[in-house]
């Protein structure tokens, strides 16, 4: 399935947070918080225009917001351009 988004919307894969603590102590999946953090897969022209991300870009957003949707078994989010909060440059 392929999904385009249109106007001011962003289609987010997310990604998990990491399952072990920096101590080592694996977390249980009732004990993860949600996501906040998700690869850039596809942009609605009118996002396009006013932010300055490109696709693959990875990028924080509030815990609670977007429409989750799965592709093909593989949890999404669908964003309004003002829902991205940063963008995560690495080093």
């Amino acid at each position: 399935m392929k999904v385009e988004p249109i106007g001011d919307r962003i289609l987010i894969k997310v990604v998990e947070a990491e399952a072990k603590t920096p101590s080592g102590i694996i977390l249980p999946e009732t004990a993860k918080e949600k996501p906040q953090q998700g690869e850039v897969l596809a942009m609605g022209s009118d996002a396009q225009e006013e932010l300055p991300l490109e696709i693959g870009d990875i990028v924080l957003f509030p815990k609670y917001s977007g429409t989750e949707i799965k592709i093909e078994g593989v949890e999404h989010l669908l964003l309004e351009s003002g829902d991205v909060l940063a963008k995560i440059i690495r080093d």
